[in-house]
């Protein structure tokens, strides 16, 4: 048999994940012509069918799901031996691609970059600010920031900051309510219904069922702005008052609901083998340094700290 080229491999991977030609020449950066040609051509030289390509997809074959495995095996290798290579680095310059939740890119990580190029100015940094998961054992990414501590795969994992979640608004809106008697007094801002299930969107709900907020949007800089603007009360993890909100004082009457707002962590994610290399370690430190410097303490009106 002839050898199979890495090329021909990583199109099968990318269409059993795909399950499609078009998603799969996405996933590569390839168009839809140079998937089916090599996929073609893998077929032939392995002598079986791996997809039936119908009008709801491209379908793998009994064939194609016992090779899945094994292609994935050589994925593996082939990132391992990239890592290898990747570690003899001495010098940090180069590239390192983070993935980072859209408000904490905004808000934190992107302004902490002037300090990280002034540090290492031969690094250059790829930031994907999306709700979506990069997949660090496909070295989808280098490094990323996480809302949830992932459990599987060859990672290193450091919980950066743990912080309760707060009814926050514009000073001025602040002023406006005083101490909140009510949940339904206040004008509110909270996720749309594709992110309902945020324990910040359940506690909300849970309070009052029947509030109609003033703005539902899973945009987060549009939740931002428009608390800003003095439009409502949006929940957010403690630091955000450093983004020129305050905290919405309450009155006695909720503080049970106040004692159980929920708390937000995030956690630093990187690929084991790439821990030490030197330009993904740069940043790393960086980012426990910068972000880890927030302690999670009780809010005082003498004193306020606020903690992610």
């Amino acid at each position: 048999m002839q050898a199979v080229d890495w090329d021909q491999v990583r199109v099968f991977l990318a269409v059993m994940r795909a399950r499609s030609l078009a998603g799969a020449a996405a996933r590569l950066g390839m168009d839809v012509s140079t998937v089916s040609r090599r996929l073609d051509r893998l077929e032939d030289q392995l002598s079986v069918t791996l997809f039936d390509r119908t009008r709801d997809g491209t379908l793998p074959t009994a064939n194609a799901e016992q090779m899945l495995p094994h292609a994935e095996e050589i994925e593996l290798g082939v990132m391992r031996f990239a890592s290898a290579g990747a570690q003899v680095e001495t010098a940090v310059e180069g590239v390192v691609r983070l993935t980072v939740p859209p408000g904490v890119a905004d808000s934190f990580v992107a302004p902490a970059l002037a300090a990280l190029h002034a540090r290492h100015p031969k690094l250059m940094i790829e930031l994907d600010a999306s709700v979506s998961y990069a997949d660090l054992t496909r070295r989808e990414a280098d490094l990323a920031l996480r809302v949830v501590r992932p459990t599987s795969g060859e990672l290193v994992v450091t919980r950066l900051v743990s912080a309760r979640d707060l009814p926050m608004a514009s000073a001025a809106y602040a002023k406006e309510l005083g101490k909140l008697k009510r949940v339904g007094d206040a004008r509110w801002i909270t996720w749309g219904s594709d992110l309902a299930h945020l324990p910040n969107a359940r506690w909300l709900h849970e309070l009052a069922p029947e509030l109609v907020p003033v703005l539902r949007t899973s945009h987060f800089g549009s939740q931002l702005a428009a608390a800003r603007s003095g439009l409502g009360v949006v929940l957010l993890p403690e630091p955000y008052l450093l983004t020129g909100l305050v905290a919405v004082a309450h009155a006695r009457a909720l503080g049970e609901a106040w004692a159980s707002l929920p708390t937000s962590e995030l956690w630093l994610v990187g690929h084991r083998a790439l821990r030490n290399v030197p330009r993904v370690a740069a940043v790393w430190d960086h980012l426990v340094s910068t972000l880890g410097s927030y302690s999670s303490v009780e809010l005082t009106p003498r004193r306020p700290r606020p903690s992610l």
